[in-house]
């Protein structure tokens, strides 16, 4: 019996995979960033298709709705995410978010499975970001600075040295306890014995960094200024936390996407609205095709945006585990 067997039902039903049922599926690290790897990769090669996502926002600018379709050609599977998030003008505490993951077996046309996808976004941001930092970073890289503690900073770190296991320093800046906690606990977790160093001088902090990571939240007051930078750093932007100033005085941008960067990166646009041109996409690098780094000195600005590919990826990849240990809630939805 093949995988794709055991993940798809003969029978039309559809498995549903809670919050819950994800939660208690262990992956390893490595595991992730192989299979998100492996979907940029194939999309490279176009084999895979990756539309641009639809956008849906009121002008009061409270939520926001994305949908994004794409197929995996390596496992020839069609999905669809969907993403919603209330609440942009609260605090954290009041927001609500739900994201789900549709996936189809193109060969045999049944559905796969549908997930809540909040813990698929959870890893697989931060091991693009990981492969980012990779790709980009010198090789000597020995110090990482993660700004933010929320959900992309918490795994941050491990991820990172899943990449880049010559790192040495780990520093953070954060300013929510309990985020900061969090980011411990993950990083004893994948990595007993290393400790994050809590930072409070975030320009010092960046002017130490061969890599920033930055995850932080829509209101942090962080923003890391491009001359605040060594040579060779590479700064990665996530979320918030670094200023426009990182992208349009950097040697080299990096994106995982340019058509999405033009979608959700228009907080960094210039004083006339616009955005510094990509030199090159992320699955282009990973495919060989071009080097992300040309010269040791650049300072480079990495852009993730997260692609629709990588999520179906490892979406099918829990559905795969989620079947061997019969997991789920399989519903006859179409009866």
């Amino acid at each position: 019996m093949t995988s794709q067997d055991t993940v798809t039902p003969h029978d039309g039903t559809l498995r549903v995979l809670s919050t819950s049922d994800l939660a208690g599926i262990d992956i390893t690290l490595a595991d992730v960033v192989d299979t998100v790897e492996q979907a940029y990769r194939t999309l490279a090669a176009g084999r895979s298709d990756n539309p641009r996502k639809l956008t849906v926002k009121p002008a009061d600018g409270h939520s926001v709705s994305y949908a994004m379709l794409g197929r995996d050609g390596v496992r020839n599977v069609v999905a669809i995410k969907t993403s919603y998030k209330h609440g942009l003008d609260k605090g954290r505490e009041e927001q609500h978010y739900y994201t789900t993951l549709s996936i189809y077996d193109d060969v045999t046309g049944l559905p796969v499975a549908m997930m809540d996808c909040s813990r698929i976004g959870s890893l697989r941001t931060p091991a693009v970001s990981a492969l980012l930092a990779r790709e980009c970073a010198v090789p000597d890289a020995r110090t990482a600075l993660v700004i933010g503690t929320g959900t992309q900073g918490r795994l941050a770190l491990p991820f990172l040295l899943t990449t880049l296991p010559h790192l040495e320093r780990l520093l953070l800046s954060g300013t929510h306890p309990e985020g900061i906690a969090a980011v411990r606990e993950q990083l004893h977790r994948y990595f007993p014995g290393r400790e994050p160093e809590l930072v409070t001088d975030l320009r010092q902090a960046a002017g130490d960094a061969d890599v920033i990571l930055a995850t932080a939240g829509a209101h942090t007051p962080a923003a890391v200024e491009a001359d605040w930078l060594k040579p060779g750093a590479v700064a990665v932007l996530v979320g918030h936390g670094l200023a426009p100033s990182t992208l349009h005085r950097a040697d080299r941008v990096i994106a995982t996407s340019e058509a999405q960067m033009q979608v959700t990166g228009t907080d960094m646009a210039d004083a006339d609205g616009k955005l510094r041109a990509v030199d090159l996409e992320l699955p282009a690098a990973l495919a060989g095709a071009a080097a992300a780094r040309t010269a040791p000195g650049q300072r480079i600005f990495a852009y993730n945006s997260g692609l629709v590919v990588t999520d179906i990826a490892l979406g099918h990849r829990f559905a795969e585990l989620a079947a061997e240990q019969d997991l789920g809630t399989e519903v006859a939805l179409w009866r």
